[in-house]
């Protein structure tokens, strides 16, 4: 395992099947057998608050991986995370990102899965997390994020929950 990436799954090899190098490549390193959901966030300085939706999940038995990847500074891992993301199991991904938040409208780009998107406030942050939010919000047709509150990762949890069971 990376230092970008926890899981609460015991890793397996899992065999390819995109077509792609990048995403072939990631799907071996990331491959977890029986993992649910994955957490995403852009920044290492997010993982505080994005554990809490680990916890969240973990608390209610959801297996689950929480993964550091940035939407701008590693555009190809994150497309390759969200295109292999259900050939290795996963059924819903979290995504925390502040600022701009591209994060979660890439990863729902790149999979037909769904994705919620919690926007996460920082030093840089306008209007106390404003920015995010309405970014995570308004994707264009077609691109569907969930969206929960701001830096509010265990409602992201709960919604994943309910997802799953439904």
């Amino acid at each position: 395992m990376t230092d970008d990436q926890l899981s609460t799954a015991e890793p397996a090899t899992a065999p390819a099947t995109e077509t792609d190098p990048t995403v072939s490549a990631l799907e071996r390193e990331l491959s977890a057998e029986g993992v649910l959901v994955g957490i995403v966030m852009g920044s290492q300085s997010d993982m505080d608050t994005m554990q809490k939706a680990a916890k969240e999940l973990t608390d209610r038995g959801i297996p689950n991986e929480i993964n550091v990847m940035s939407a701008h500074r590693d555009p190809d891992k994150v497309a390759a995370y969200a295109k292999s993301a259900r050939s290795r199991g996963l059924k819903v991904i979290i995504a925390g990102a502040g600022l701009s938040a591209a994060l979660p409208g890439v990863v729902a780009a790149h999979t037909d899965l769904p994705v919620i998107g919690v926007p996460l406030t920082s030093s840089m942050t306008a209007a106390g997390g404003l920015d995010a939010l309405l970014s995570i919000a308004q994707m264009p047709p077609g691109v569907p994020v969930a969206c929960v509150g701001i830096d509010n990762p265990r409602n992201a949890a709960a919604l994943a929950a309910r997802i799953l069971s439904a």
